[in-house]
């Protein structure tokens, strides 16, 4: 046998694409999470002023104006109407100028990334100097002194992600990646309930009572916990029922490559470059670690707009999981069809093949 032949029969031409394919998997993580990473820095952070109405306006303007454009401020009624705005989530921080003194107080709430609180900080010090000003910082929704950086609930939603995957990887390629009928598909997707529930209630007794890395309902994680692990565990059953194995390669793609950089993680979301930052709410580790954080720090605020997302991507993945599995096939009906033709000698053959 030549070596021609031995590379041949050592790598098909089915492992050479799936190599091509994890190469190129390879160079978009590196460039998804370099490009996404490397230099963070805010841009339109939703910051609101409470000033005296003769220069709120001016005030306004003059932080609308900074190099780079940090802040997309806007002009709030007052000091409670920030604080309620900030627990919100309409708004990062604020700053509440002092119309006797020449001490201003800066809003921040570092339990939605301490990246960016700390980045407020050091922009409101400059501007407040450059006027002869000082400041002093309150955190209305402080991070616990277990979740270093804020990253606790990030961290805990990567958990939660990968499960999910591994997990529906693990159910197709045991058996197939493309179900054989409508009940091996509802099979899967019960065991992937099952193991959705657990997965959601072990990551937040983990994070929660034994590591006490983060406050907030237990349950509430638990119940945000079992929606993300279903809703990534049935995406990815229903990529590998419409593309074989391949679709592990794109459940990786949305899930870790598009979706784990974007989601706000290491630098919250308006310290991200623009495309990552349009696209981190709308994926499951983004969507999943906004809810982390809101129960954790925020009371359960602003939760719709995520949970709804995941609950879409859920529902998407198990109504494809269900509809292709449900598709015509050839021999459909005879599972070993393959073996049965081997088994069979052909005409004239005079052998016979053993059962």
């Amino acid at each position: 046998m030549t070596f021609v032949d031995e590379v041949k029969n050592a790598v098909t031409p089915r492992a050479a694409l799936l190599v091509i394919g994890v190469l190129g998997l390879q160079l978009l993580f590196i460039a998804s999470y370099v490009g996404a990473l490397h230099k963070p820095k805010p841009t339109d952070v939703a910051f609101g002023v409470v000033a005296p109405q003769q220069m709120s306006r001016q005030l306004v303007d003059r932080l609308d104006g900074l190099p780079g454009g940090p802040l997309d401020p806007r002009t709030v009624s007052s000091a409670a109407e920030a604080r309620e705005q900030i627990m919100n989530r309409d708004i990062d921080g604020a700053l509440i100028v002092s119309p006797e003194g020449r001490t201003d107080t800066l809003l921040v709430a570092s339990g939605g990334g301490t990246v960016l609180s700390s980045t407020l900080e050091r922009i409101l010090t400059q501007v407040e100097g450059s006027q002869e000003r000082t400041v002093r910082t309150v955190d209305v929704a402080p991070a616990s002194p277990e979740d270093f950086d804020g990253l606790s609930s990030f961290y805990l939603v990567v958990g939660w992600c990968v499960g999910g995957y591994l997990c529906a990887s693990i159910l197709a390629i045991s058996a197939g990646t493309k179900p054989a009928n409508r009940q091996r598909a509802a099979i899967r997707t019960a065991v992937m309930a099952l193991y959705a529930i657990a997965g959601g209630i072990g990551g937040a007794v983990i994070i929660g009572p034994v590591l006490g890395a983060l406050p907030g309902s237990v349950w509430g994680l638990a119940g945000l916990g079992a929606l993300v692990v279903f809703a990534v565990g049935m995406i990815t059953l229903a990529l590998e029922a419409l593309t074989g194995i391949v679709g592990i390669g794109l459940a990786v793609l949305i899930i870790v490559i598009a979706g784990n950089p974007s989601a706000g993680g290491a630098f919250p979301l308006p310290m991200l470059p623009d495309f990552w930052r349009a696209i981190g709410l709308a994926l499951p580790p983004g969507a999943g670690t906004w809810v982390a954080r809101s129960i954790a720090y925020f009371r359960g605020n602003a939760v719709t707009g995520p949970l709804l997302v995941l609950s879409a991507w859920a529902v998407v993945g198990t109504a494809l999981t269900l509809l292709l599995s449900m598709r015509r096939r050839p021999e459909a009906g005879r599972p070993d069809a393959t073996a049965d033709t081997a088994a069979t000698p052909a005409p004239g053959s005079g052998g016979s093949t053993a059962a």
